[in-house]
C-alpha cells in the first residue's frame, strides 16, 4: 500500500503541536540552533530521489522486454531488472522516509510557529527563525524524495488499472 497524503498531514499536524508545546515549555534552555541543521534531511531526500530515478529506469527497461528477455521495441542498453526483495526494501525505506520527514516537518513548523512571532522582540528567536525555515525546506525535500522513490517503484501497469 502506498503512502496516503492524509497520513502525512496527520503526522505533520501532531508533530507540529508537540513541537510547539515542547518549545513553549523549554525554549529558554535550548542552545542556539545550527543554521544548516535542516540540510541533512534534504540530502537524504535528494539521495532517495536519485536512487528512485535509477530504479525507475530499470523497471521501465524490464517492462519493455518480453518474458524471454528480448526487447519489444528498438534495441537499447539492457539493465538488470530490480529484484523483488530489493524493490520491497526500497519501498519500505521510501515510506519510512516520507513519514519521518513529515514528523520532522511538523517539529520544524512547531518551532517556527513559536519563534517567528517573537523574532522582532527576542534576539534568540530572530536568530533561530532562518534555521527553522531551512529546517522546514529540508524536511519538505525529505518527504518529496521519499514519495518520489515510492512513485518510481510502482509497476508500469499500476497507473492504468484504475486503482
Amino acid at each position: 500500500m502506498f503512502t496516503r497524503g492524509r497520513d502525512l498531514v496527520a503526522v505533520v499536524l501532531v508533530a507540529a503541536v508537540v513541537g510547539f508545546l515542547l518549545v513553549l515549555a523549554g525554549y529558554s534552555s535550548l542552545p542556539p540552533l545550527p543554521r544548516l541543521a535542516g540540510l541533512v534531511p534534504a540530502l537524504l531526500g535528494v539521495g532517495e530521489a536519485v536512487v528512485g530515478h535509477g530504479f525507475r529506469a530499470r523497471i521501465q527497461d524490464s517492462a519493455d522486454r518480453r518474458p524471454d528477455g528480448t526487447p519489444i521495441g528498438a534495441p537499447g542498453p539492457s539493465r538488470r531488472p530490480v529484484p523483488p526483495l530489493t524493490a520491497a526494501r526500497a519501498l519500505m525505506a521510501a515510506k519510512a522516509t516520507s513519514l519521518a520527514g513529515s514528523a520532522l516537518l511538523g517539529l520544524w513548523v512547531g518551532l517556527l510557529a513559536y519563534v517567528w512571532p517573537r523574532s522582532a522582540q527576542v534576539l534568540a528567536a530572530a536568530a533561530d527563525t532562518p534555521s527553522a525555515l531551512i529546517g522546514v525546506a529540508g524536511a519538505l525535500v525529505m518527504v518529496g524524495g521519499g514519495l518520489y522513490l515510492e512513485h518510481c517503484l510502482r509497476a508500469p501497469d499500476a497507473g492504468r488499472s484504475g486503482r
